[in-house]
């Protein structure tokens, strides 16, 4: 079957050729700074009128995991769509540009941010001298948070050197990392709470990073025929990833909100709101790659199903900080 495009508006010399990328960019930088003030504003909100006192630092450590989560999502979305390309038959060598590095070091940053508030007895430093790194050691938070910083600075050694694709160990120790670090010893039956955010926050990452590397080599491909397989062999993947992250994220949130209380811990406790949003908007995330797949199959244009995929990626966004801001939050009480 071949596959043709639309004419380019870029033909011609009249006022409707192709505007450049300026606006883009724009949007994409607006949509980054609203991102970031999700976990900076919305702890306050969020636990108004619940009775539940704020943390000290709340904000800024929803930011940073909103960081380390965004920064995990970047390279491992890159592999696994490099490896579904290398599956398709006459699909181009050409690969945009790799964003692994620039997410090592961002995640690198932030986990270092977070070790240091492990370091400090899980309080904001006010001042490099209240950082106690050798007291890092001693404790299952503090080897995690390690963990978590030595992996990114691995992930980035393995990003720039001739075998990128080395950097999935790390990464692995990262998702690992995560998942024991959010479920303490102290809460009953901790490895299955960690085993299910294991597979939640791989499928996430997976799915986030794997759209956004995804539309970018459509990007770089233009004209190429197998930018709709490309496309439509994510969106094959990706569903079986979305029920996976359906099923961990439904058997997490009834391990700590039994079906009993679930009803009046979604409105009278922090994390049931923020827990709340992010499902409204991962209904939203369901619908637009539904109108995606639709327009892949059905259109006289595949291609055309990029403009619901880009916003699909714009909402991922918003639900990568609502999670950031998410692990932040007290946990509610199994009443």
């Amino acid at each position: 079957m071949t596959l043709t495009r639309p004419p380019s508006r870029t033909t011609g010399t009249g006022r409707h050729a192709r505007p450049t990328g300026t606006g883009r960019t724009v949007a994409v930088l607006v949509l980054v700074v609203l991102a970031a003030l999700i976990p900076v504003l919305g702890p306050s909100p969020a636990l108004h009128g619940t009775g539940e006192a704020e943390a000290p630092g709340t904000g800024g450590i929803a930011l940073l995991r909103t960081v380390l989560f965004a920064a995990l999502s970047v390279p491992v979305g890159e592999l696994f769509v490099n490896r579904l390309a290398r599956s398709l038959p006459g699909a181009p060598p050409q690969r945009p540009r790799s964003w692994a590095p620039y997410a090592a070091a961002a995640g690198f940053v932030a986990a270092l941010g977070l070790a240091s508030v492990v370091a400090t007895g899980n309080l904001v430093p006010d001042s490099a001298a209240d950082i106690d790194v050798g007291g890092l050691y001693s404790t299952r938070d503090g080897k995690l948070a390690l963990l978590e910083v030595n992996a990114f600075l691995a992930a980035g050694l393995c990003a720039t050197s001739r075998r990128p694709g080395l950097q999935v160990w790390p990464l692995a120790a990262v998702i690992v990392a995560e998942a024991l670090r959010a479920h303490p010893t102290t809460e009953y039956s901790p490895l299955l709470g960690s085993g299910l955010t294991l597979v939640h926050l791989t499928c996430a990452s997976l799915w986030v990073g794997g759209l956004l590397y995804a539309l970018r080599t459509l990007r770089t491909w233009r004209e190429a025929a197998t930018g709709p397989a490309l496309l439509g062999l994510y969106a094959r993947v990706a569903a079986v990833l979305l029920a996976a992250i359906t099923a961990t994220g439904v058997c997490s949130s009834l391990r700590r909100m039994p079906p009993g209380t679930i009803v009046d811990q979604l409105t009278d406790t922090a994390y049931g709101r923020v827990l709340l949003a992010k499902v409204i908007l991962m209904v939203a995330v369901a619908a637009l790659a539904l109108w995606a797949r639709i327009r892949l199959g059905r259109a006289a244009d595949p291609l055309t199903a990029c403009v619901p995929a880009r916003a699909e990626v714009a909402a991922l966004g918003f639900v990568v900080a609502v999670s950031g801001l998410l692990t932040a939050l007290p946990v509610p009480i199994r009443w």
